[in-house]
Formats: structure tokens, sequence, C-alpha cells
């Protein structure tokens, strides 16, 4: 069992950064890969940043170039650095970890085993 607690998250307006913080503990050596998502009211949840066991990184079209997926394995902590954000960055940030035989990382939702409770970004424009 991985336990995951997000923090970082908060209000700011267009054009403003945001570091997001996911501090994990548990059996992390049972994940081979982790992930930031993201969901919007009325929206589906959409995978954002993804890094592999070997640090490898992708992400989604709409993020790309502005947000930046990072970890700390002394720290057991995932980071992801938002840059120029936008209104459409609105929602709330889920931190995932999990496994899948033959994938190094993935920004689908449904190889993950684990989730945080999540923090809520507000971008203003």
């Amino acid at each position: 069992q991985v336990q995951l607690v997000e923090s970082g998250g908060g209000s700011v307006e267009a054009g403003g950064s945001l570091r997001l913080t996911c501090v994990i503990s548990g059996a992390t050596t049972s994940r081979d890969f982790m992930g930031w998502f993201r969901q919007a009211p009325g929206k589906e949840r959409e995978g954002v940043a993804a890094i592999g066991h070997d640090g490898s990184t992708d992400y989604s079209d709409s993020v790309k170039g502005r947000f930046t997926i990072s970890r700390d394995v002394a720290k057991n902590a995932l980071y992801l650095q938002m840059t120029s954000l936008k209104s459409e960055d609105t929602g709330m940030y889920y931190c995932a970890a999990g496994r899948a035989r033959g994938l190094v990382r993935t920004l689908s939702a449904r190889f993950y085993n684990d989730w945080g409770q999540g923090t809520q970004v507000t971008v203003s424009s």
C-alpha cells in the first residue's frame, strides 16, 4: 500500500506559477511510475504529467512546455512545477502511483493503483 499526500495548490492569476508537492510513503518500491492528474468540474480526470522509474517523462499536449514533473527519491517526493498558468488549468490536481508490466510511464489513469486526496488549483484570468 502506498500513501500519497499533495500540497501546494492555491489561487493564482493567469501567467503565474505554482509548485505542487506529493509526499509518498509506504511500499514505494512496488510502484514503477508516478503521475499528476487533474479534474475540472464536469470534466473527466486528465493525465497531465508522468515520470518513470528511469526518470523519463511525458506530458499532455495542453501543458507541454509549461509544466515540469520531477521527483526527489531521497525525500520520497514528487513535484509538479507549473508556469504560465491559464484559466483552463483550473481543477483538482491528484498525485498517483502505479505499476503495469511493459509500461515505463503512462498518462492513462487506469494503470494507476494509488491516489492522493488532491489539491485545488484555481487560475483567474
